[in-house]
C-alpha cells in the first residue's frame, strides 16, 4: 500500500512468503554456512557455479554460439564480482546434440575462451557428452580475500542498483514473440560492474548481482537480513521483475553516498537510489523465475 513519509510518497510491501520448489531443494541438500550469497567462501576462495541450459535460459536461433559461449561465461563471472572476487579459474561441462558441426564447436568455444580471457580466467577441466540439446554448467574459482556479502543491512541504510534496469526483460518478450534483440541488448550480452564493486566494495555493507530480478533479489536480501524498504519512488513491475539483469544490487550507509557517486562517475556505472532499510515487511510481486 502507499504510505507518506516525510512529504514523498513511499511504496510499502508486506511479506507473503511461500517457499517455492527451489528454496525447498536446496534446503533440504544446503550446508547452511555456505549457502545465501552469490558464491560459496571457502577459506579465500569464492565458489560459484550456474548453468545455461538450451531451451531454459536461451533458443539457438536467439544467438549465435560465439554469443551463447559468452553469455554463458559471463553469467558465471558476475558471481564472482559481486563477491568482489577475482575470477582464476573455470570448469566447464557442455552437453551437445551429435549434430553440431566442428566450425560450430569452434564458435561455441571462442566464445567461452575470449571471454574468460578477457577477465584472466583460465579454463582448466570439465566434462563433454552428447545430449539432444545444448547445455553449458561453468564453475568458477576466484580469489576472494574480502568478500562483500548479502548480509548486513541496518536500518536506515540506502539501497541502490547499478545501470539502468528492464533490458533483460525487454529482450526475453521481443526473441520469444519472434523478434530481434540488438546485439548490445544487455539480454544477449550482460555488463558486469568489476570495476564500481573493486573501488566500492569498502564503502557497502552489502552487494549481490540482479539475476532473477529487483523485487524478488530484495526478497532475498529482507529474508537474510529480517528487514524491509521504504521506497522512494515508483518502480514499474516491468522493471523491478526483469531477470538476468546482472546490474548490482547493494546497500550502505548513507554517509557513504557521495564517495560512492564518485566511484560510480569514474566507472562510468550509473547509480540510483531507490529505496531506505526499515523495520517494516517486505512483499515480492513477481512470479517466480525457477520453478
Amino acid at each position: 500500500m502507499k504510505m507518506l513519509h516525510s512529504g514523498a510518497i513511499m511504496w510499502r510491501y508486506d511479506i507473503i512468503y511461500t517457499m517455492n520448489r527451489e528454496d525447498f531443494f536446496i534446503k533440504e541438500i544446503g550446508n547452511r554456512e555456505f549457502v545465501g550469497d552469490d558464491a560459496a567462501v571457502i577459506g579465500k576462495m569464492c565458489v560459484s557455479q550456474d548453468a545455461f541450459f538450451e531451451n531454459v535460459h536461451f533458443k539457438r536461433e536467439w544467438m549465435s554460439l560465439y554469443e551463447i559461449g559468452r553469455k554463458a561465461m559471463l553469467v558465471n563471472l558476475s558471481d564472482a564480482v559481486a563477491m568482489n572476487a577475482s575470477p582464476r579459474y573455470a570448469l566447464l561441462t557442455v552437453a551437445m546434440p551429435p549434430s553440431m558441426s566442428r566450425a560450430e564447436m569452434s564458435e561455441l568455444a571462442r566464445g567461452l575462451k575470449e571471454t574468460a580471457q578477457a577477465y584472466g580466467v583460465q579454463i582448466v577441466g570439465g566434462d563433454t557428452i552428447a545430449n539432444t540439446k545444448l547445455d553449458l554448467s561453468i564453475t568458477i574459482l576466484a580469489d576472494c580475500p574480502k568478500p562483500l556479502k548479502r548480509k548486513g543491512i541496518k536500518p536506515g541504510d540506502l539501497l541502490a542498483y547499478t545501470g539502468v534496469l528492464g533490458q533483460g526483460n525487454a529482450g526475453l518478450k521481443r526473441a520469444l514473440r519472434g523478434g530481434r534483440v540488438a546485439p548490445k541488448n544487455r539480454f544477449r550480452h550482460p555488463i558486469l560492474r568489476g570495476c564500481f564493486i573493486t573501488h566500492a566494495a569498502r564503502h557497502l555493507r552489502v552487494g549481490m548481482d540482479i539475476s532473477d530480478g529487483l523485487f524478488a533479489d530484495l526478497q532475498k536480501l529482507s529474508r537474510l537480513n529480517r528487514i524491509g524498504f521504504l521506497f522512494d519512488r515508483p518502480i514499474d513491475k516491468r522493471v523491478g521483475c526483469s531477470g538476468e539483469e546482472y546490474e548490482m544490487l547493494v546497500a550502505f550507509d548513507p554517509k557513504e553516498l557521495k564517495s560512492l557517486q564518485r566511484i560510480a562517475a569514474r566507472c562510468r556505472t550509473k547509480l540510483t537510489v531507490f529505496a531506505k532499510a526499515a523495520r517494516r515487511r517486505y512483499r515480492n510481486p513477481c512470479k517466480a523465475h525457477h520453478f
